[in-house]
């Protein structure tokens, strides 16, 4: 890896390699998918019933919504809590593991809008020049 990533173990061997990639493969489809982290952000707020989370969400469908929460359970980011009243009562919200995925996202989030005009710019460059 660059400089700067030292403290990722190095893989001694292509088929090392391919173990050590598996997870951080696995790991970014799924924090990384279209969803996922404005789901996790919006939590970070607030555990939500799945309603409110999908009128926060623009653009999401329902299926969208429940696949998304599904994976992030399995996953063990979010929990969902059922109250029995009728009807019955669904809650999401953040777990430990998800809100320490919180510290990542939030810089993500601070480079992406400290170097947003600059990404602008080169996209606008790039496609003036390919045209």
């Amino acid at each position: 890896m660059s400089e700067g990533y030292t403290d990722v173990p190095a893989a001694e061997s292509s088929h090392s390699q391919g173990q050590c990639c598996k997870p951080i493969r696995e790991t970014l489809s799924r924090v990384g998918d279209k969803w996922s982290l404005l789901i996790i952000s919006i939590l970070s707020e607030t555990p939500l019933r799945f309603n409110e989370l999908r009128r926060r969400i623009d653009g999401i469908s329902q299926r969208m919504l429940t696949r998304t929460l599904r994976e992030l359970e399995r996953d063990g980011l979010v929990t969902r809590t059922v109250t029995p009243t009728t009807p019955p009562s669904v809650e999401y919200a953040l777990n430990d593991l998800g809100r320490s995925l919180m510290e990542p996202v939030k810089a993500l989030i601070v480079w992406i809008m400290t170097n947003h005009p600059q990404i602008s710019k080169s996209q606008q460059k790039f496609d003036k020049r390919n045209k």
